[in-house]
Formats: structure tokens, C-alpha cells, sequence
């Protein structure tokens, strides 16, 4: 009687195929953001991090017509990933942009959709309850974007009786209108809106952070001028004392970050610190270089001239780690005071 063929054991071969499937799938769903947030310091390492900025803020974050993303936030974070790749000894990194509108910034950054965000992204104690900040590497202002031939508005009063121009449902243009009740206030869907409508004579000028309106300024030089927004004389707003002369708002940007890995916040605050550095040879930081890039060195001297005057209540240069103005104490209104 013959002895039966015994088939050949294929069971070798299917688990290798069968893990390197499940590899792959591992990879792609890494890929896709879908494996909770991400450590930049293990991203730098693997040599691919995915930064988040805006697309369409001229001087802070660009895509310009051939893709490549330009502007003074995107700056910061080229240089902060380089940094650290250097101190860690590997290349740097492959950097993929990803737009961030402001909305689904911290769900990107929970998600894993991207390694930071550096968007204008002012830092809030409400923010922070989801994600965290490295920073701040800028303070700025709210401030006025005016035609340069508007020579009768040079102030926040000069505002009455005026068209102003922000996004729908900017609180910064409507605590204008609270102050200033004969203002007009005109609400458009993006600042690019505004600005074209402020070109156009529609609207006598627009409102948001200073920093922004000297990008779209620098875009079309000559044909706007920035005007600071103080308060006109002492008023309680919000239950808050704000005296004459005090900056409208201020604004902390910072590099919003997962809550989970503390190590790269601070590390991260450390590349922003050397980016403020004076190299040995050099007029100025890698930091203010880029903001005289991107804005102009007009601007950015007047900027360091208002922070320099004597009892000013401005800030120029920034500094990273030190979130102690979140806690800062509020100057209660005298009572009666409206």
C-alpha cells in the first residue's frame, strides 16, 4: 500500500504575509492621522513632520502659486524643526503644510492631522484646556488698516461715523461698535474681503490683529497705512478698568502642541529662544529677520520705536515659555464707573 502525500505547510508563508499587511495598514492609518496625537520629537526623528499654518495670510502663512508656503509663522516653524533636528543629530526633516482654518485647529492637533500649528493662534486659558502652547514668539495688537489717503483717520475715534470692515462675528470689531456707537460696522467672510473692499472705497477700514493688516499692507505697498488702536479716554469694559492709551487688545501667538508630550513643548520653547538670539557677526535674531522679511523693515521699526518709549504699554520682543499673562490680574472698574 502506498503512503499518502503529505501537503506542504504554507503556515511560515501566511504569517509573514499577514504581517507585513498589517504593517502596511499601520503605516497608512499613521499616515492618515488616525493614531491619536502626534510627538514631534518622534516625527523629527523618523524624518517627516506635517506643520499646520494658513494658506492666504500674506506675510504669516502663503501658498503661493507653486505651492510653496511662505510667511513669517511658517518661518518659525521651518526654523524650530530644524533646531531641534540638529540637536538630536539627524536631518532635517520632510515638511508637509497643512492649512489649518482656525475652527479646526485644536481638532487637528488632537486628532494627529498634524505636529503643531503655528496660525496666528493666539494662546487663551480657554485653548489650553485642549491643547497646549509653546510660546509665546510674537505679541501683537488690534489695529486699524486704512486706505494711505484717508488722512482723517488716524486714531480709534476718528472710527465714528465710518465704515469698519472684519469677519462675521469678530468680538474685536464689535467691542469697536460698543465703544463707538455710530460706527458702521461691515462683517465679510474673510479678511482677504475686507481688504478688497477697503480698496475699492467700500468700507473706510478694517479691523484685526496688527501683525496681519502689515502683511496685506507689505502686499500692496503704498496703498495702506496702519493706525494703533488705543482706548480714547478711560472706560470699564467687561467689568476690566482700561485707561487712556491702552492697547485695544493683546495678542499672544503661540505654537499650539498635544497636551501629551510636555518634553516637546519645552524644547520647543527652547529653538523659539535661540531663534531670538543675535548670531556673533549679525544685525539681528533669525527671529526679527524674518519679521523684517515678511513685513518690512518700516514696520517692524516702528513696532520696536512704540515698545521702546518711555512708559510704553507695548511689547516687541516676546518671551517663549513664560505664560504669565494668562493669570495676569484684571484692574477692577471704580464703582459707578460705566
Amino acid at each position: 500500500m502506498s503512503t499518502p502525500r503529505t501537503a506542504p505547510v504554507a503556515r511560515p508563508r501566511r504569517l509573514a504575509a499577514a504581517a507585513v499587511v498589517l504593517a502596511v495598514v499601520a503605516a497608512v492609518l499613521t499616515a492618515c492621522g488616525n493614531s491619536g496625537p502626534r510627538d514631534l520629537l518622534n516625527s523629527i526623528r523618523s524624518g517627516s513632520v506635517v506643520l499646520g499654518t494658513k494658506f492666504d495670510q500674506p506675510g504669516l502663512g502663503l501658498q503661493n502659486p507653486g505651492g510653496a508656503i511662505t510667511g513669517f509663522d511658517a518661518t518659525v516653524s521651518t526654523y524650530v524643526v530644524n533646531r531641534l533636528a540638529d540637536e538630536m543629530g539627524v536631518p532635517h526633516p520632510t515638511i508637509t503644510w497643512k492649512e489649518t482654518p482656525s475652527a479646526q485647529r485644536e481638532t487637528f492637533i488632537r486628532n494627529g492631522e498634524v505636529d503643531t500649528i503655528a496660525a496666528t493662534y493666539s494662546i487663551t486659558t480657554n485653548r489650553m484646556k485642549d491643547v497646549d502652547f509653546a510660546g509665546p514668539y510674537f505679541v501683537t495688537y488690534q489695529g486699524l488698516l486704512v486706505r494711505d489717503d484717508a488722512k482723517n483717520i488716524n486714531s480709534l475715534s476718528d472710527l465714528n461715523g465710518k465704515k469698519l470692515c472684519s469677519v462675521a462675528g469678530s468680538t474685536p470689531a464689535q467691542n469697536v461698535k460698543n465703544l463707538l456707537p455710530d460706527v458702521q460696522l461691515q462683517e465679510y467672510d474673510s479678511y482677504s474681503s475686507c481688504v478688497e473692499a477697503l480698496r475699492r472705497d467700500k468700507v473706510d477700514a478694517m479691523t484685526t490683529d496688527e501683525v496681519i493688516l502689515a502683511g496685506y499692507a507689505k502686499r500692496w505697498p503704498g496703498e495702506f497705512r496702519l493706525v494703533p488702536m488705543t482706548y480714547p479716554s478711560d472706560v470699564c469694559v467687561k467689568d476690566a478698568w482700561k485707561t487712556a492709551g491702552t492697547p485695544f487688545s493683546t495678542e499672544y501667538y503661540g505654537i499650539g502642541m498635544a497636551k501629551e508630550f510636555p518634553n516637546a513643548v519645552a524644547q520647543v520653547n527652547d529653538a523659539l529662544t535661540a531663534m531670538l538670539q543675535v548670531p556673533a557677526g549679525q544685525q539681528y535674531s533669525p527671529w526679527e529677520q524674518s519679521l523684517r522679511d515678511q513685513l518690512g523693515d518700516e514696520t517692524v521699526d516702528d513696532m520696536i520705536a512704540r515698545a521702546d518709549a518711555p512708559g510704553s504699554k507695548y511689547v516687541f520682543t516676546p518671551k517663549p515659555g513664560d505664560l504669565s499673562f494668562l493669570e495676569a490680574p484684571k484692574t477692577p472698574c471704580p464703582e459707578g464707573a460705566e
